[in-house]
């Protein structure tokens, strides 16, 4: 639990994409990095793993 007494949210905001782009761009490459970024340009309702999901890195 964090300080405020509430368990994990486990969303990733627009904010967090910008913020730790250099991060997003080291683990997963720049094509799931220019997927968050057009996912959060259009607003498009999702979860960071959807996202991650979407390309051929890790496919099913």
């Amino acid at each position: 639990m964090d300080s405020t007494g509430q368990g994990m949210r486990g969303v990733i905001t627009g904010r967090d994409v910008l913020r730790y782009s250099i991060t997003i761009l080291r683990l997963w490459g720049p094509s799931c990095y220019l997927r968050l970024l057009r996912a959060m340009m259009t607003h498009r309702t999702c979860t960071f793993l959807e996202v991650i999901n979407e390309g051929d890195r890790y496919p099913s």
